[in-house]
């Protein structure tokens, strides 16, 4: 068992590890003092602590982690129940009626599944209502169930908010797969429903010069500004610590390209802020 070389393919996918677990020097000196110290059948033993103190999380934990993502839905699934609604009236076509008839379907599901798991788990999942949410911002976008342009900007404020806060959510769930399978399946529909609404605000001639379909640096695509905490970061261009902008043979990769080419995680005290002004107190 060859536990260096396994320290070193985690790092391949989780680069962090050693911050996780020591500094990179004490981790190489601990094992080093293994075969001394250790007979060879407690190496294992000795790795698995290692592996919980990076990794381990209890129950309560993530219930924790999901409670948040259950609100991030609640979040969604109200938006988009008042959204199908005032669309048509918004001046929306009936094909984007149809789109967001399934984005509000998607998010309700979503709802009903974590709601699910976090009793499956003994917790007690949060109870939120529309009374809860404030999808004007506290006034900011007071067009939003009128307007259909202020809507699908309010719609990708929250789905690309998603798509970053489950990402920045996977390692919490490292210990549950069963929960990290969902969650992460969860992440691919949010980047699909991201994906939808920025060409349905793409295919809307009033909003198409500002719209890409996806982040370049951290442009807001024409999102009002108090929308920018959901780009900020988003401007990186190396990932593992590697360059991705350069010339590598014949290619050359802009900054522009690199940083599209990768979604950066949000923490939860980000999300928390981003949404603050959704949220009614």
């Amino acid at each position: 068992m060859n536990i260096l070389n396994i320290i070193t393919e985690i790092q391949k996918v989780d680069p962090e590890v050693f911050d996780r677990l020591d500094s990179r020097r004490k981790v190489f000196q601990h094992f080093a003092g293994f075969g001394k110290k250790l007979a060879a059948t407690a190496v294992p033993l000795a790795f698995g602590s290692m592996l919980n103190k990076a990794y381990g999380q209890t129950s309560a934990d993530i219930v924790g982690v999901l409670n948040f993502a259950l609100t991030l839905e609640h979040l969604e699934a109200e938006f988009y129940k008042q959204a199908v609604t005032a669309a048509p009236a918004a001046g929306a076509p009936a094909i984007a009626v149809t789109a967001l008839t399934t984005i509000r379907d998607h998010e309700v599901a979503h709802v009903n599944a974590l709601r699910s798991t976090i009793t499956s788990l003994g917790g007690t999942p949060v109870a939120l209502t529309a009374a809860n949410f404030d999808f004007t911002a506290k006034g900011a976008v007071p067009t939003v169930f009128t307007n259909y342009g202020s809507m699908l900007a309010v719609a990708q404020a929250f789905e690309d908010t998603g798509v970053r806060a489950y990402k920045g959510q996977a390692g919490n769930l490292v210990s549950n797969n069963a929960v990290l399978e969902a969650a992460l399946r969860i992440h691919s529909v949010e980047a699909r429903h991201a994906a939808h609404i920025r060409r349905m605000r793409r295919d809307t001639p009033a909003i198409a010069a500002q719209q890409k379909p996806w982040i370049t640096m951290k442009d807001r695509g024409g999102l009002p500004a108090f929308t920018q905490g959901i780009y900020d970061g988003e401007e990186l261009t190396t990932q593992a610590n590697v360059p991705i902008a350069g010339t590598f043979g014949t290619v050359t990769v802009s900054a522009n390209a690199a940083s599209e080419a990768f979604d950066e995680p949000l923490t939860r005290e980000q999300v928390l802020a981003i949404v603050q002004p959704f949220i009614r107190m």
